[in-house]
């Protein structure tokens, strides 16, 4: 009799272990389907940004080549609009987009147009563009709200301003002075034509350049505050 128990005993522990069992494979059943499916999800998330990221580039590289001169500064300092999809990036999917977005950009232009200045001009259009429009994310991902996206863009302005004022004066107008095989006080006298104002390099930075990055970044910032939400939901 107690053989018969114990084998009854043993065979209900059996039973009990095998619903164990069976109760874990379901578990894992559903694990594997959560994470296939968040797998797919963040597959589908990675896909819709590269193609986001694809179409504000090109959106950027055609908005570039509408260039407007402008009074107060000599011909070869012209407005263009191409740090709007550039901004709305930098809103919509982060600083990161944002810099990529401008990198291409940028390699789209000198494969179109070429270069003038050995690189050195378009890599110090990078760096003031992404000196526009990555302070302003970084501010806009704290505070998703209007008064935030309009501290960035004051802040990336004003920093945009600095940093263009600092490698127009060092670095570019060297560069393209050198470039054009002419002084670099021929350069300047270029912009005291056009404005009397300039009187020397100092003065050249002043009265054209700061005016330039503050005018750019306040159209770029005007056009971004009145489009941002409609085409964000055409981006998401």
């Amino acid at each position: 009799m107690q053989f018969f128990h114990l084998l009854g005993y043993g065979g209900k522990l059996i039973k009990d272990f095998r619903k164990i069992f069976l109760s874990f494979k379901i578990l894992e059943k559903e694990g594997e389907k959560k994470m296939s499916t968040n797998v797919a999800e963040k597959t589908k998330v990675n896909t819709r940004t590269l193609v986001q990221i694809g179409m504000l580039s090109a959106l950027a590289i055609i908005l570039m080549q509408f260039e407007i001169p402008l009074p107060f500064a000599p011909a070869f300092y012209k407005i263009d609009f191409s740090e709007v999809p550039v901004l709305i990036g930098c809103f919509s999917m982060g600083p990161f987009a944002g810099v990529l977005i401008e990198l291409i950009k940028v390699i789209l232009n000198v494969a179109i147009k070429g270069t003038m200045t050995m690189g050195i001009g378009d890599a110090a259009n990078f760096l003031i563009g992404c000196a526009f429009c990555v302070p302003a994310a970084l501010i806009y991902q704290k505070k998703r709200t209007k008064s935030g996206a309009v501290t960035g863009m004051v802040v990336g302005t004003v920093i945009m301003t600095i940093l263009g004022c600092v490698l127009n004066a060092y670095i570019l107008l060297p560069v393209y002075a050198k470039a054009f095989e002419m002084p670099l006080d021929a350069l300047v006298s270029m912009g005291t034509e056009v404005n009397g104002a300039i009187t020397g390099l100092m003065t050249f930075v002043l009265f054209a350049v700061a005016p330039f990055n503050l005018l750019k970044g306040i159209l770029v910032s005007l056009i971004v505050f009145f489009v941002y939400k409609k085409i964000r939901q055409v981006l998401l």
